[in-house]
């Protein structure tokens, strides 16, 4: 059961904090959303104010990724958006908190998948951090855009294909095919954030593959999470105990299980490459250069202990007259096992000669030279 990867996963998950990471994330993000909704609608809005329709669809996107924030029964009503303009004193406040908020909640972000992957901090120039995660910040919002126009000529191209056929537009099918088409849209652009989040913000090092392999496995648990919105927050902010605090706790709830749901697919995506030995970070030419010879000394060590594990086996089985040729083999054997050992030393003064030593590929050698008698018997018939 534990050797399973969704438990593995699970594990990796725990091991790393994924709980207290996932919790501070949440909390700067409730803080970096409002000031990004009222930035980038003071924004954009003076380009939306004319075309209802896109803002009507920008505004469900923006309900499916955060379930009720905007609305007549959310947490912030679409006339007070509307009214926001990014040159009032509001709106160069908010811009200012956007700054703070956001870049604080990047940051948190991508120290919590970099200790996901078991990487350290980031050593990049500050500046040159800040000013990747405002382009990605922005190029976000812009997704956004983009997705409420993708949706709304979904809608219209799908209200056109049921006149053409005569089909009500009023019917369950036509309900159907909306929703499946929003919800594609969402996952479409959770998967290409989470992408961008692991590879280009978090720089972690990932293979294309096991990059989209596990961005979608978190953008359709998104997607499920945005499905059960409702459901998932119901039993928590019906509490009348809570009534006063039920926006604010529904609201760090939420963003608690997308945060969670973020560091499990990253879960996903280490527990993988930790598996197939891939690492998490870019190498330099030194580092490549010192792994290889890790790897060609680990190899060196092994065929030299098996190589005086044959000889002592062929020391047994010599007769009378072959015993003083079979010792010379042992003694030179012993020599390249100690030459060998002591090169491994020199280059890692904290390696013990007492530990079993791996090999490239994966084998286990007695540190002493020694196996047991079945191994030896084994090795000298084979």
């Amino acid at each position: 059961m534990t050797a399973l990867k969704p438990v593995r996963v699970f594990t990796h998950f725990t091991d790393k904090g994924g709980s207290i990471l996932s919790g501070g994330m949440s909390y700067q993000a409730i803080f970096a959303v409002f000031a990004a909704v009222w930035v980038g609608f003071s924004i954009a809005g003076l380009f939306l104010t004319n075309n209802p329709d896109l803002l009507d669809a920008l505004f469900a996107i923006i309900n499916q990724s955060i379930p009720g924030l905007i609305g007549t029964d959310g947490v912030i009503d679409p006339k007070s958006l509307a009214a926001a303009g990014v040159l009032s004193w509001t709106g160069a406040i908010a811009l200012v908190g956007l700054l703070a908020t956001a870049l604080g909640w990047l940051s948190t972000t991508t120290l919590a998948v970099r200790t996901i992957f078991e990487m350290p901090r980031q050593t990049t120039f500050f500046l040159l951090v800040k000013v990747r995660e405002l382009g990605l910040g922005l190029l976000f919002g812009l997704a956004l855009i983009a997705s409420a126009l993708v949706s709304l000529a979904s809608t219209a191209a799908l209200g056109a294909i049921f006149s053409l056929f005569q089909l009500p537009q009023d019917s369950f099918w036509y309900d159907a095919s909306a929703r499946v088409i929003g919800l594609s849209v969402v996952l479409l652009i959770d998967t290409v954030t989470l992408a961008a989040l692991f590879r280009v913000l978090s720089r972690v090092r990932i293979p294309f593959r096991r990059l989209v392999a596990g961005a979608l496995i978190g953008g359709a648990g998104l997607g499920v999470m945005k499905i059960l919105g409702g459901a998932l927050l119901g039993g928590a902010t019906n509490n009348p105990l809570l009534a006063t605090f039920a926006v604010i706790i529904g609201l760090l709830i939420w963003f608690n299980l997308v945060s969670t749901v973020t560091l499990l697919a990253a879960s996903w995506i280490a527990v993988g490459m930790n598996d197939a030995g891939i690492p998490p970070q870019t190498l330099s030419d030194d580092e490549i250069a010192e792994a290889t010879e890790k790897r060609e000394m680990d190899a060196l060590r092994l065929a030299s202990r098996l190589e005086l594990e044959e000889a002592r086996q062929q020391k047994l089985d010599a007769p009378w007259y072959g015993t003083w040729a079979a010792g010379r083999r042992v003694q030179a054997a012993e020599a390249r096992v100690e030459k060998y050992a002591g090169a491994s030393v020199a280059a890692d003064p904290g390696a013990s000669q007492a530990e079993t030593t791996t090999s490239a590929f994966g084998a286990e050698v007695d540190p002493d030279g020694v196996a047991d008698d079945r191994s030896r018997r084994s090795r000298g018939a084979n």
